[in-house]
């Protein structure tokens, strides 16, 4: 097998994919590796391993973006990373122990849930700022500051942060195993649990998929080897288009991120949530 042309058009949709991305701070190899298995026939493992790969290009892309903007809590990014990592280390290295269509049903289940809390915690926003007294309690009580490049003040708070590791681990082991995971329950964890500004959500949890993605991308890249010069030839064939879309949608998902209000993106993410979760749905029982 050779190096081929036949998928140029991954280009425009790579870039569509990684801007939304990036803008919402959802894992992009949400939509690639249904896209992969389902239209370009690659099978699970080459699939999920592509998602993976182009996942890592764009999330890189748009953490520089980010980084400068000073929007990343690094603290916080490195505690989660402590858990994430050796659990995508697992994931990937254990893969083959449990079926992806199992895996992607549990996941998909899971997001749809995520999303209907999200819409609810949104819900709950809006009500307690029609409330003085609620107003005042919002405005106090941070253990958590972060002024960005722009010199916009952040203020919040991590709860519950044993909950927040342990998402973080279940993240890396869905992310090792299918490639999705991790972003979506950081995002959860962070903005409906723990009401951090979304930018700084958003940001955070783009900084640990980066890292976490590189250590699983590793794994399957090793698998690949293994198996020979065919899977990687087929990963190439995927890769040199959706690469350079994603490098591009990097950067132009946290501009458009900025210029939208907050508000509006919660409810966009809860929105997405849910659909993906029921487009997951579909490819399992397609």
């Amino acid at each position: 097998m050779e190096l081929s042309f036949e998928f140029w058009y991954l280009f425009p949709i790579a870039l569509a994919i990684a801007t939304l991305a990036m803008a919402s701070g959802i894992g992009g190899a949400v939509f690639f590796s249904p896209l992969f298995m389902l239209v370009l026939k690659l099978e699970p493992q080459i699939a999920i391993g592509s998602a993976l790969i182009t996942e890592l290009f764009g999330f890189s892309s748009g953490l520089l973006a980010y980084l400068k903007a000073k929007l990343v809590d690094v603290n916080l990014a490195k505690n989660l990373l402590l858990f994430s990592l050796p659990a995508a280390l697992l994931g990937s290295y254990y893969a083959d122990l449990i079926a992806p269509s199992i895996l992607k049903l549990i996941f998909a289940i899971g997001l749809v849930i995520i999303g209907v809390q999200l819409f609810k915690a949104w819900r709950k926003d809006q009500r307690d700022k029609k409330e003085p007294e609620n107003e005042k309690k919002l405005s106090a009580g941070f253990e958590s500051s972060l002024t960005d490049a722009k010199g916009r003040v952040y203020l919040y708070t991590v709860c519950n942060k044993n909950l927040g590791r342990s998402f973080a681990a279940i993240g890396g082991v869905f992310v090792g195993m299918i490639s999705v995971g991790l972003a979506e329950l950081q995002e959860y964890h962070l903005v409906a649990r723990c009401k951090v500004p979304t930018p700084v959500a958003v940001a955070t949890s783009i900084f640990v998929v980066v890292i976490t993605v590189l250590a699983a991308s590793v794994g399957h890249i090793y698998e690949f080897t293994l198996e020979g010069s065919d899977s990687i030839i087929q990963v190439l064939n995927v890769v040199i288009f959706t690469a350079p879309g994603v490098v591009l949608g990097g950067q132009i998902g946290p501009k458009l991120q900025s210029k939208l209000p907050e508000e509006k993106i919660k409810i966009g993410i809860s929105i997405l949530f849910i659909f993906i979760g029921l487009f997951m749905l579909y490819t399992v029982f397609k």
